[in-house]
């Protein structure tokens, strides 16, 4: 180039070690890689597969224990459909059968993945250097699906002397626009290299990757590849379709606390969307939903509601010690930032002429009403708010029509609170779904 020195231009190797041996248990896989590959730098990057790893630890039992196996292995399902499961397992990994693998292996038996992959990384690392006297990273790979995509790829479950993660945040891209979002896996991309070289299935468990020397040793890689698991906190994602659904159900309290925070209102109206796909008499829709945004509105109608349950307290001949104790019970509605009332419609009912048919129809639409609060109140718990179902409006129906300008046909069916939770919910006593069934 006429003199000029061309350049430096980023690159980097990756091959498969050849020539090890088969690995079995209390085999010292520092030595068998040092041995068939003596010639590592430092600066070099070793790519194990966690098969190899678990064989040498031992991770091995019978296939006839594969299923007790993955239950031992996992913490939490994630998704499950047919005799396939997606599980949190006890390393923090989410991925299909807990890591559970039948396949390089031999016949009758499966392998579990290593107790703790960075543990294993650091050995291997230690082992490596104690060898060939050479400082290099290590990553103990395995094989993922991922949502959204077809097909797998290698992942770093395990790490030691090398940057998992890039965080760029903070910086800015080449037309300087600031970066607030992009951490880049490291260990993934690495590991995803090298599986290129080692195949699935012929017997290449190692490979390594020289020309990022910049990715060995120094800040950034104490924390091993655990710092890849996504927190509880920022994992949108962490159910399938029906779990999320049970999880949702399960997680709904009713909250009698709630912070000053706004309320959402559009999370509001994607929880009224899906209480109206709660099944209807008749392919009738008798829910309406009236939303109290507004301090004044909800202060005027509590307000004139108080006045209507004291004045009917008093009738009753309650004392007014006795009145004053059951009015703080609807502090839970004057405390809350939002309120939702629900209001049932006979529209497209049938009319019998009959008492005990025209009572048995409007008990299916009030079944109906109901099954929409709950869908409601699911729904509004999977958008993070707290919620509590009031039955209050029932006993004023009048009063609450007048105050918020509501058709005659509108009955509302109480009233419901909606704001962030002050606090934790307390835990909710076991019930046993036995104890409430019946079977002939």
């Amino acid at each position: 180039m006429s003199g000029e020195r061309r350049a430096e231009r980023p690159e980097f190797r990756v091959w498969a070690v050849e020539g090890l041996p088969e690995v079995r248990e209390g085999d010292d896989l520092a030595k068998l890689i040092a041995s068939a590959e003596p010639d590592l730098a430092d600066g070099d990057v070793v790519l194990v597969t966690s098969k190899v790893v678990s064989k040498a630890e031992g991770r091995i039992m019978a296939a006839a224990d594969r299923e007790a196996a993955i239950d031992a292995e996992t913490v939490r399902v994630v998704a499950r459909r047919g005799t396939l499961r997606i599980v949190e397992n006890r390393q923090g990994l989410v991925m299909a059968a807990a890591g559970v693998d039948a396949s390089n292996t031999p016949a009758g038996t499966v392998l579990l993945l290593p107790e703790d992959p960075d543990a294993s990384a650091r050995a291997i690392r230690e082992g490596l250097r104690a060898a060939l006297g050479v400082e290099v990273g290590v990553v103990v790979t395995d094989t993922f699906g991922r949502p959204w995509r077809n097909g797998l790829t290698d992942v770093g479950i395990g790490a030691a002397g090398v940057r998992v993660l890039d965080d760029l945040r903070g910086g800015t891209d080449a037309f300087g626009n600031p970066l607030s979002a992009t951490v880049v896996a490291l260990a993934d991309e690495l590991a995803a290299a090298g599986d290129l070289v080692k195949g699935k299935a012929a017997g290449r468990p190692v490979a390594v990757v020289r020309g990022l020397p910049h990715l060995v040793g120094g800040q950034g890689d104490a924390a091993g590849a655990r710092a890849l698991v996504r927190s509880a906190r920022d994992d949108m994602f962490r159910l399938g379709t029906s779990e999320a659904v049970r999880e949702a159900v399960a997680q709904r309290r009713t909250v009698r606390a709630f912070t000053d925070e706004p309320v959402d209102a559009g999370a509001v109206r994607r929880a009224v969307a899906a209480a109206v796909t709660a099944p209807a008499p008749h392919h009738t829709t008798p829910w309406r939903f009236v939303l109290l945004e507004s301090e004044e509105s909800r202060v005027r109608l509590l307000d004139a509601m108080k006045d209507a349950w004291i004045a009917d307290l008093r009738r009753d001949g309650k004392s007014e010690e006795s009145i004053a104790k059951r009015v703080r019970r609807g502090d839970v509605l004057r405390d809350a930032p939002y309120l939702v009332v629900p209001c049932l419609v006979m529209e497209g009912s049938h009319h019998y002429g009959d008492a005990r048919r025209d009572g048995a129809e409007r008990e299916m639409f009030v079944v109906a009403m109901g099954a929409g609060v709950q869908n409601f109140l699911v729904a509004l718990a999977g958008e993070r708010l707290g919620s509590a179902w009031v039955s209050s409006t029932m006993f004023c129906r009048d009063v609450v029509r007048e105050v918020l300008d509501l058709p005659e046909g509108w009955d509302p069916m109480g009233a419901v609170a909606v704001g962030h939770p002050a606090g934790e919910p307390r835990a909710r006593a076991e019930r046993d779904a036995e104890t409430f069934l019946t079977v002939r």
